[in-house]
């Protein structure tokens, strides 16, 4: 089923405009995406959408809570379009590939810190390193079974 762009846009009181339409559908169609590939998914349907206007429209989609901006440490910043959960990342050390990871399903433990400080917590960002399957499957590891090179 195809999210109705239109609506959520005017649900977040943004106007419907083609780039940020554009930017919804590249985002649908492509996860865990970066800047430069969004501007390049984009302008390949719409070349005079502007790069300034690509990142104008990621800000706004990311404010209105459309869109969900993830980096995780040492890494380039992603977009999503998966904003309506509390689900993780796990991130292959090697190639820079990003997958989701639900969070624990009924109560979630990872929203129940030990000492809240007093906080009101809504949300929490978990992000899983490891190597994907097709580095490992690819990388020959040293006699001992280690993938040290990856670390």
């Amino acid at each position: 089923m195809t999210p109705d762009f239109e609506a959520q846009l005017r649900s977040a009181s943004l106007r419907v405009t083609r780039p940020r339409l554009a930017v919804l559908t590249a985002l649908r169609d492509h996860k865990h995406i970066d800047t430069d590939t969004v501007i390049e998914l984009v302008r390949a349907e719409h070349p005079t959408v502007s790069h300034q206007a690509v990142y104008d429209v990621l800000r706004a989609l990311t404010d209105a809570g459309l869109v969900r901006r993830i980096q995780p440490a040492g890494a380039t910043a992603r977009y999503e379009s998966r904003v309506a959960d509390n689900h993780h990342h796990v991130v292959c050390r090697s190639c820079g590939a990003i997958a989701d990871i639900d969070c624990a399903a009924g109560h979630s433990p990872c929203l129940t810190a030990p000492d809240d400080h007093g906080y009101v917590i809504d949300e929490a960002e978990v992000v899983y390193w490891g190597i994907c399957p097709a580095c490992a499957t690819s990388s020959k590891p040293s006699s001992s079974g280690s993938l040290e090179g990856n670390r």
